[in-house]
């Protein structure tokens, strides 16, 4: 351990005691728990989103777009509208219009990761998405994770991802001991071992020196299915438990069904499964028929440079390339539909 990082978690530990904060101190207690419970950590790969840095707010970077995309170039498209719609939505100024479509007309013919639009800095930023995992599989949540107020499970489900507006400097972090600990051992990690391409892990050790600060994305909470091989993820993360929980009822009443297209005995069986999971209240595990369903915690990383948070690294693969998504708009906010 470097002195550096000594003193940091030195700190940490002081500010704990100094505060005697009940709740932080059963979170930490909670943390503690899951580390010897759970005690690998699985990395499931690269996951990405965009960033802005604008000198209006302010130096430092921001979260826009949630850092869950599976490839660079999802991120892209979704900068790709959210400057055209920024064009067609946010003013009436050519000049500003002009600026932001074309930016637009650039991620249409290449995949940059990075552009520039009267002084804000728009950038796809990179993540390694990981799981805490122990002898009963990957973790579920914890105790001490936040659940929302009022907990639904009918109604509009659309809740606002906790990485929007999240800042991506390491001076700004508050974490808690166990979290700091974490960051610690985390800083140097690479992707290791022969199921990884040279370039990747070539890639994957540049990256502790060129970005050697770690930040931790909001915990994040998902579906995932036992198999053969192991854990797989079969959802999008959600901010809380009861969020992802919700996910899971909807998709084994609605959406597989209609996905996989069940026949009339495999539906019943899953709507049965799901009544009781819902019964429960807060279940994290549902089995139907050999499957096995589980609401797992899942962390993410971003490294941090001198410049900002890591862009994709060349080894990062992506299966289609930049397009035109949205029709033609003139600088006075005429749209082309057939162009």
């Amino acid at each position: 351990m470097t002195d550096d990082w000594k003193r940091q978690l030195d700190q940490v530990h002081a500010g704990l005691v100094r505060r005697d904060d009940p709740a932080e101190l059963v979170t930490e207690a909670d943390a503690v728990d899951a580390s010897y419970r759970y005690p690998q950590l699985a990395v499931r790969g690269p996951v990405f989103g965009l960033a802005v840095q604008d000198p209006a707010v302010g130096p430092r970077w921001r979260v826009v777009a949630p850092v869950v995309d599976g490839m660079p170039q999802q991120a892209r498209d979704a900068l790709n509208s959210m400057l055209w719609f920024k064009a067609k939505d946010d003013t009436d100024d050519p000049a500003v219009r002009r600026d932001l479509l074309a930016a637009v007309a650039i991620l249409e013919r290449e995949p940059v990761n990075e552009v520039e639009v009267r002084g804000a800095r728009y950038r796809v930023v990179r993540g390694d998405e990981f799981a805490r995992s122990g002898a009963d599989g990957l973790e579920p949540p914890r105790p001490t994770d936040p659940e929302p107020v009022e907990r639904k499970w009918s109604g509009r489900h659309d809740p606002p991802s906790a990485d929007l507006g999240f800042v991506l400097d390491p001076a700004e972090d508050t974490s808690g001991l166990m979290t700091s600990a974490l960051k610690l051992g985390l800083r140097e990690f690479a992707y290791t071992g022969a199921r990884f391409p040279v370039d990747v892990r070539a890639d994957s050790v540049r990256a502790i020196a060129s970005h050697p600060d770690i930040l931790l994305m909001p915990v994040g909470f998902g579906v995932s299915e036992r198999g053969t091989k192991g854990w797989k993820p079969v959802s999008s993360l959600m901010p809380t438990p009861h969020d992802a929980r919700r996910l899971l009822y909807d998709s084994m009443t609605d959406a597989w069904p209609m996905l996989y297209r069940f026949s009339p005995e495999e539906t019943a069986e899953h709507a049965r499964a799901a009544e009781e999971f819902k019964a429960l209240g807060r279940a994290n595990e549902v089995r139907v028929a050999d499957k096995l369903y589980r609401i797992c915690r899942t962390e993410r990383l971003v490294r941090v440079g001198p410049d900002g948070p890591e862009p994709p690294r060349p080894s990062d693969q992506d299966s289609f390339g930049p397009m035109q998504i949205h029709p033609t708009m003139d600088e006075d906010g005429t749209i082309h539909p057939g162009d």
